[in-house]
């Protein structure tokens, strides 16, 4: 039996994280000024990179005027124009649930690949305290990949956050087995599916022909992209392709499906 992996994007999948309980402790009056938002910015997120995931949920909801406002809180859009309305409603969800959602930039640390999400624990004993959730993003790792435009404009922060949000809300899981999509990614493509963006082909990451038996020392893997074209139903392929050293949480051994 091969070891059980750790997708390439967005690895641990929420019954996983509880179970590694690993806490991140947050501060009881984080969202004391953002009453009407349960998502909420670390201040370590610079304002460019609350505006670089912004507008890219603006693209994925339609919603011209979602933002995050000066304390870092996410702000819904009031009317949108065409977008996901599976996207609007999945963040809809979390804006207005009852669980604390915390986005913080994990750019260039090694053990996070694209994005992440992991169970929060407040700081002080507040009573009756709601359940809170940590996403940490990579945003150098997004930029270390290459490819179709088609497939970047469907592989992005905006798409991380939503993945990780679908774990915490639906509890969805990510697939185990080569050949499978997952379930929280089969949620995302239907997103993609509304933006009229490629759906992602399979969860699992492979090793570029090109480089799988290289003498070099970078080691390109690709990720596959699908969309339908409506003559004859055939379907388009659009690949990405990165380095595995330079993006963190990867390596060989933990991007491997067990074989059935």
């Amino acid at each position: 039996m091969l070891p059980r992996p750790r997708g390439i994007l967005f690895f641990r999948t929420l019954r996983v994280a509880w179970l590694a309980a690993v806490l991140l402790f947050l501060p009881a009056d984080l969202l004391a000024e953002t009453s009407t938002s349960n998502v909420v910015c670390r201040s370590g997120l610079a304002v460019d990179r609350r505006e670089e995931l912004a507008g890219k949920l603006r693209k994925i909801t339609g919603w011209s005027d979602l933002k995050f406002d000066r304390s870092g809180a996410m702000r819904l859009g009031a009317n949108s124009v065409g977008g996901s309305k599976k996207a609007r409603e999945l963040l809809s969800r979390v804006v207005l649930g009852a669980t604390a959602v915390v986005i913080e930039d994990a750019s260039k640390r090694a053990d996070v690949a694209f994005c992440q999400v992991l169970p929060g624990k407040w700081k002080a004993n507040v009573p009756e305290s709601r359940p809170a959730f940590v996403v940490r993003i990579d945003f150098a790792d997004f930029e270390n990949v290459m490819g179709d435009a088609r497939a970047l404009q469907a592989f992005d922060a905006g798409w991380g956050l939503l993945h990780e949000l679908d774990h915490v809300v639906n509890n969805s899981l990510d697939a185990t087995c080569l050949g499978e999509i997952g379930e929280c990614e089969a949620h995302i493509n239907e997103m993609r599916h509304e933006c009229g963006l490629p759906q992602r082909a399979e969860y699992f990451h492979t090793y570029s022909p090109l480089t799988e038996d290289s003498p070099f020392i970078t080691r390109l893997v690709q990720l596959s992209f699908e969309q339908e074209v409506a003559e004859g139903k055939k379907k388009k392929r659009y690949l990405l392709v990165w380095d595995a050293n330079l993006i963190g949480g990867t390596n060989e051994d933990k991007n491997i499906a067990f074989v059935r």
